[in-house]
């Protein structure tokens, strides 16, 4: 959201922003920002935070869209209220925040929205048996009767193992992407943080079903670096030991912001990087694993084995690192954010998808654009040296790096004068300028 403010920012709007108390953004960091606080309460809830790898996100998106509703309200009537008539020219929400829609409709104020998911997600979201109401079937069955490696019907690309990774309670999960679906349809325009020559067959299935216009001037991270508003201070020396290993030479591992993995898992990410015998740069954020506040958790001799070929840090700076040379490998849970920003610098990935949209991610990854290798079956030491080998060592990798080094021209191309996303782009601004 503050990247897509600081484009907007550069093409001439003013910008306030309204955030919730929680993550809330450094207003310092933005200047040229007005920003507006509103109560969330998530506070009341937040102890709830379950100690597994994947928290349910349905449970807490739904809270959030029903406690925000009468602050967001009292504040975007404020800011009306004070602006000169017909000033504002339309508000902006992040998709999944749905209730917006509601509240923009009662005070006779257009809403766009930003999702910040891929195409192919939403168009997934939209079939998936298991998130709807009416349809519920894979979750019908016990967990020992479900074939995990049978296809979905509605999704052939998905398998059931990839649904049950979405989320530990499909019908809260399902609740809000249903609401999600509808109120975006309901919008007066949709922004996508992606880009048209990545995504063809998927945005044409999305201008089929959602009546409103749909603007793809992605990637968000080639106009602003995501550095800024990063949540998590970043240790941004490992760029110092970066430039000190050969090309393509260093494995990059971090699972985002958000996921956890068991002590066991952990030990064995630790040992299929000991073992592979090359160069790594490891991010593991504090109580990443459950249980553990750090490194407590690594394995006996890791350290003295690994020597100074690897590098373990608490956070860094991304973009930068997928951009230096000597980053051959993304070892990645698949956020989006994450996909794409592997994409644009053509950096071949090895896929841990965890929960959401990131088992989704991996597939177009591994099976749609083959610029990447999903480790099937979780982490365990032999299937992750493999991977490993396969994208760092054997020719298939040279054939990644080759199709991603292609699709990371396309980013370019999209963004030059007369390319897809500066065009859409430049239709954005006019149709906002017309609301």
């Amino acid at each position: 959201m503050l990247q897509l403010a600081n484009i907007l920012h550069t093409q001439g709007f003013k910008i306030t922003i309204i955030h919730t108390e929680y993550n809330a953004p450094t207003h310092s960091n933005y200047p040229h920002f007005t920003f507006n606080s509103i109560s969330d309460r998530f506070h009341e809830i937040e102890h709830q935070l379950p100690t597994i790898p994947a928290p349910d996100p349905g449970h807490f998106l739904n809270y959030l869209n029903r406690s925000c509703v009468d602050p967001f309200t009292d504040c975007l009537t404020g800011l009306l209220a004070e602006s000169n008539k017909g000033s504002i020219a339309c508000l902006i929400t992040d998709a999944g925040f749905y209730f917006t829609q509601a509240v923009a409709d009662t005070l006779k104020l257009p809403r766009m929205v930003l999702r910040t998911g891929s195409l192919s997600c939403t168009t997934a979201y939209g079939v998936l048996p298991v998130f709807s109401k009416s349809k519920n079937i894979c979750f019908n069955f016990t967990k020992e009767d479900l074939d995990y490696e049978a296809t979905v019907p509605e999704f052939p690309l998905l398998k059931v193992k990839d649904v049950m990774k979405m989320t530990i309670n499909p019908k809260s999960y399902g609740d809000f992407l249903t609401n999600m679906l509808k109120q975006m349809k309901s919008s007066s325009g949709i922004i996508w943080n992606t880009f048209k020559e990545l995504e063809e067959p998927s945005l044409k299935t999305i201008c089929q079903e959602f009546p409103c216009p749909s603007f793809t001037i992605g990637p968000l991270n080639k106009y602003f670096s995501s550095s800024s508003s990063s949540l998590i201070e970043q240790d941004k020396t490992i760029l110092s030991w970066l430039d000190t290993q050969a090309p393509k030479s260093v494995i990059y591992v971090s699972f985002g912001s958000a996921a956890q993995i068991t002590m066991s898992e952990f030990q064995e990410v630790a040992h299929g990087l000991v073992n592979i015998g090359l160069p790594f740069l490891w991010v593991v954020r504090p109580r990443v694993v459950r249980g553990s506040e750090w490194l407590e958790s690594l394995p006996e001799r890791f350290q003295k084995e690994v020597g100074d070929r690897g590098h373990i840090v608490k956070w860094c700076p991304q973009q930068d690192v997928l951009a230096h040379p000597a980053t051959g490998c993304f070892w990645t849970h698949n956020g989006w954010n994450s996909t794409l920003e592997s994409i644009c610098e053509g950096v071949p990935m090895v896929c841990s998808p965890c929960f959401t949209d990131q088992p989704i991610n991996a597939r177009y990854v591994s099976d749609v654009w083959k610029i990447g290798v999903l480790l099937e079956d979780g982490f365990e030491r032999k299937g992750i040296q493999m991977a490993l080998r396969r994208v760092m060592m054997d020719k298939e990798g040279e054939e990644m790096r080759e199709r991603i080094s292609c699709l990371k021209e396309k980013v370019n191309l999209s963004l030059k004068k007369g390319g897809s996303s500066h065009q859409s782009l430049k239709s954005l601004v006019d149709y906002i300028s017309l609301l």
